[in-house]
Order: structure tokens, then C-alpha cells, then sequence
């Protein structure tokens, strides 16, 4: 089974806001995930990262890979 960091997409139309969650690579963007690691809001200017920095370091201690949007 190969473990990503993606993000997937939540909010309204043309107001995006996205959950770093932690999933099966072979489950689609919008599919089941195994845990919810954090929030990215664009818009939000300063405050648009909220990490749980532990359970993300975790994740990349089991092997789960980060997408390049994730990483950047």
C-alpha cells in the first residue's frame, strides 16, 4: 500500500479551502482517508496553515509520501 500527504478539497465555489489528509495512494482525491492532518485556506493570508506538526512527522516516519503541493 502506498501512503500519501495530498490535499483534498472542501469549501464553496470560488472560496476553496483544502484538509492535508493522509490516504491510499489508490483512492481518489475526494475518497476515504485514514487520518486528517491539517488545514490549508488560501485566501486566508497569514494564518493559512494549520499543521499537526507531530502526527504529520508520524506519517512521514511510516514511509507516507507528500504530494508535491503538500511538500511545497
Amino acid at each position: 500500500m502506498a501512503v500519501l500527504s495530498r490535499l483534498r478539497r472542501t469549501g464553496r465555489k470560488n472560496s476553496p479551502s483544502y484538509r492535508i489528509v493522509v490516504v491510499d495512494g489508490r483512492k481518489p482525491r475526494e475518497g476515504e482517508y485514514l487520518e486528517s492532518i491539517g488545514q490549508y485556506s488560501p485566501l486566508a493570508g497569514d494564518n493559512a496553515l494549520n499543521l499537526l506538526a507531530d502526527r504529520a512527522t508520524y506519517w512521514l516516519n511510516q514511509g507516507a509520501q507528500p504530494s508535491d503541493t503538500v511538500r511545497s
